[in-house]
């Protein structure tokens, strides 16, 4: 597995749209580059699945959980996924697993370039329970490195963008969301809560596990995240939850609308709610089901779930980003 550095960088411009006294609406417009939010530890992550406490040999489930902290919201699953792709968590006989290393010079049981781990150890010092010097192919050592290497490269937020980085192949990322969601007992988009239950669309649940974990957070008008400026409005909330899955929102409400697709019918978990009239859409919701949906509602109010039609809204409709995600692909991986 080849492992890169991921160029960081750009200048995003965002505005955000909220509603004071559910009857004003205000646009802020900021300048400056938009950094990435971090959603806050959510309890050290999701529960290991039962197909995950039967394949992750019981240390490892443990590495992977302790290294996960290491980037605060990435799931520990994310990395068990990259774990069980590379090398079948260390259990591959294949050259540059144990020793050695394979054709592309990768290393260890999570595939590292020796200068790309070289790098990572330079920056993050890694935590006592390795080898000294640290090793690509000690278990500890490379399992904290990765964590480390996808928070660099964008993870948690932009998920996608972190495990791209990680190996340069669609197909490669589609596989370790994949195995992370069958990984994890994740939230059920269908349940209208986030209790822990079975996984359905992947890009779904990577939205909908982002919007959980950002419960309580408080409502900041613009806000863009915990760790930008303090808290979400409800579009930043949508939009980053979104880009977790690997799909673009625009920022601010009726951009969002605009982008599509629109629902037909009644709405289906990770749906967007829309609330407003034409050219003065104002709020949007992340739908989970059951009639509910999880949103940051107005100033005073934080990431909260409610039901989506309540006496007197002005629902408006719905769009199914969802929609624009591509199918995992089966095949087998280039040996970098």
């Amino acid at each position: 597995m080849l492992v890169k550095a991921l160029a960081a960088g750009g200048t995003a411009v965002v505005f955000c749209v909220v509603v004071i006294a559910a009857v004003v609406t205000t646009v802020i417009l900021y300048d400056h580059p938009l950094p990435t939010p971090t959603p806050p530890t959510a309890g050290g992550g999701s529960e290991p699945s039962p197909q995950a406490r039967q394949d992750i040999p019981p240390d490892l489930l443990v590495l992977y959980q302790a290294a996960a902290n290491d980037c605060p919201g990435l799931d520990w699953s994310v990395l068990a996924a990259i774990g069980k792709i590379e090398t079948d968590h260390g259990r591959s006989s294949l050259p540059g697993v144990r020793s050695g290393e394979n054709a592309a010079g990768a290393a260890g049981p999570m595939q590292f370039l020796a200068p790309t781990f070289d790098s990572v150890v330079a920056r993050h010092p890694l935590p006592p329970g390795g080898a000294s010097p640290p090793s690509r192919y000690n278990p500890s050592d490379a399992i904290h490195a990765a964590a480390y290497y996808l928070c660099d490269s964008g993870a948690p937020t932009d998920l996608h963008a972190a495990i791209f980085a990680y190996n340069h192949a669609d197909w490669y990322v589609d596989q370790v969301l994949d195995q992370a969601a069958r990984y994890r007992i994740a939230p059920d988009p269908g349940t209208g809560d986030c209790r822990p239950s079975s996984a359905a669309n992947t890009a779904v649940v990577q939205a909908i596990s982002f919007a959980c974990a950002q419960l309580g957070v408080p409502y900041v008008w613009g806000g863009n995240g915990p760790d930008i400026n303090g808290g979400w409005d409800c579009s930043g909330l949508v939009q980053a939850a979104y880009r977790a899955s690997g799909i673009t929102l625009p920022r601010t409400t009726d951009t969002q609308y605009a982008a599509g697709p629109t629902v037909l019918g009644g709405p289906a978990p990770g749906d967007l709610l829309f609330y407003g009239t034409p050219g003065n859409i104002h709020h949007v919701g992340l739908y989970l089901g059951a009639g509910r949906m999880i949103h940051a509602p107005d100033v005073g109010q934080p990431v909260q779930i409610s039901n989506y039609r309540y006496p007197g809204d002005d629902y408006y409709g719905a769009t199914r980003p969802a929609a624009v995600a591509v199918p995992a692909q089966v095949g087998a991986r280039d040996s970098a």
